[in-house]
C-alpha cells in the first residue's frame, strides 16, 4: 500500500509544482512581501472556500474545489519557503533558485507521510474529504495561534509541522477527489 500512496503522493505534487511554476513564471515572487501569517490567512480562506461549498452543496464562482486544495499545498510550501528564509529580505527570486527548494519541502513532508502512515495504518483512506477539510481548518487555527504566540509553545509542535500536515491532508484530499 506504501507505494500506491508515494505514486499518488508525487503525481499530486508535480501538478501542484507545474502551477507553481507557471504562477512563479507569471508573477514572479510577489508573495515574499508576505509575512507567514498573511500566508496562513490566504489559506484559511481556501480551507473556509472548501468547506462552505460542501456545506452548500453548490458553488458561485466556478473554480472547483481541487484548486482550492492544490493553493493550500502551494502556499503551505511558499509559508515554509518564508519560515526558511526569513532573514533574507531578497524579493525576487529565479524559479530555478526555488524549485530544489519546493522539492526538499515536498520530500520531508512525503518522508513525514510515510512514518505517519506506517503508525496509522492509511487510515485518512477511510476518512471523508468533508472531515480532513475540517482537520486542515483546525490545523490553521492551531498556526494562527502559535503565531499570535510569537511561535512559542509549551508543548505543541511549531508552524511548520502543521504546515506540512496541511499539505498531507490536502495530498489526501486530492487522491480521494480524483
Amino acid at each position: 500500500m506504501e507505494e500506491k500512496t508515494v505514486s499518488e503522493y508525487r503525481e499530486v505534487i508535480r501538478g501542484c509544482k507545474d502551477i507553481f511554476e507557471k504562477k512563479t513564471k507569471d508573477y514572479g515572487t510577489a508573495w515574499r512581501i508576505l509575512r507567514t501569517s498573511s500566508l496562513t490567512d490566504q489559506i484559511f480562506i481556501k480551507a473556509k472556500r472548501i468547506r462552505s461549498i460542501q456545506e452548500k452543496g453548490e458553488q458561485k464562482v466556478q473554480e472547483d474545489i481541487q484548486g482550492e486544495f492544490i493553493a493550500i499545498i502551494n502556499y503551505c510550501i511558499m509559508a515554509i519557503i518564508q519560515l526558511r528564509w526569513e532573514d533574507d529580505n531578497k524579493m525576487e527570486i529565479p524559479y530555478a533558485e526555488l524549485e530544489p527548494l519546493y522539492d526538499q519541502i515536498a520530500d520531508d513532508t512525503m518522508h513525514l507521510l510515510i512514518n505517519k502512515n506506517h503508525d496509522y495504518g492509511e487510515a485518512w483512506r477511510d476518512m471523508r474529504v468533508s472531515s480532513m477539510t475540517d482537520i486542515i481548518l483546525m490545523k490553521i487555527l492551531r498556526t494562527k495561534q502559535i503565531e499570535d504566540n510569537h511561535g512559542k509553545t509549551l508543548i505543541s509542535e511549531g508552524v511548520d509541522a502543521n504546515y506540512q500536515d496541511m499539505i498531507n491532508y490536502a495530498v489526501f484530499c486530492l487522491i480521494k477527489l480524483r
